[in-house]
């Protein structure tokens, strides 16, 4: 029995070490998405440009979706790993149950620095979009002023 319980605590430690890592890698690429998608928004906010709803949804929607379908195998492998945890330990296999414990905090500390990478990224971004929504509504305010002036200087001339 111990045997077999060393057995299935190796096996749920593959299988979150797999887990942790397509989780890691998903944040990951969600935060670098959410980057570029910064960068190129100040570049159009530069010239009082903005992205489309189309071009957003194309630098983070899909590495999002990944993400949390990620995260939820990444949680199954957690559980997994705690319920082997416990039946090596009750079947007398302490070391494994040591082991995978271990593996779990490890692996629960890996991703949440990732996801404080991707918390900050999200937060980056809602800076951008204030940026954006403030360029914006100068620029707005600039071009009525101007339409403004023009239709005064007109309506002037023709008097």
């Amino acid at each position: 029995i111990k045997r077999a319980a060393s057995m299935v605590t190796d096996s749920s430690s593959t299988f979150l070490s797999q887990a942790t890592s397509a989780l890691i890698d998903a944040l990951t690429d969600y935060s670098k998405a959410v980057h570029r998608r910064i960068t190129l928004q100040r570049r159009f906010l530069a010239s009082l440009g903005k992205l489309t709803s189309a071009e957003e949804d194309f630098f983070c929607q899909h590495t999002f979706m990944i993400s949390l379908s990620l995260q939820s195998t990444w949680i199954n492998a957690i559980n997994l790993s705690k319920m082997a945890a416990e039946t090596a330990y009750i079947s007398g296999a302490e070391q494994a149950s040591v082991t995978i414990r271990t593996n779990i905090q490890l692996a629960q500390s890996q991703v949440e620095e990732a996801r404080k990478l991707s918390a900050d990224a999200d937060k980056k971004l809602a800076e951008t979009k204030v940026e954006e929504i403030q360029r914006m509504a100068e620029y707005t305010a600039f071009l009525g002023d101007s339409e403004e002036h023009e239709v005064h200087e007109a309506y002037l001339r023709e008097d």
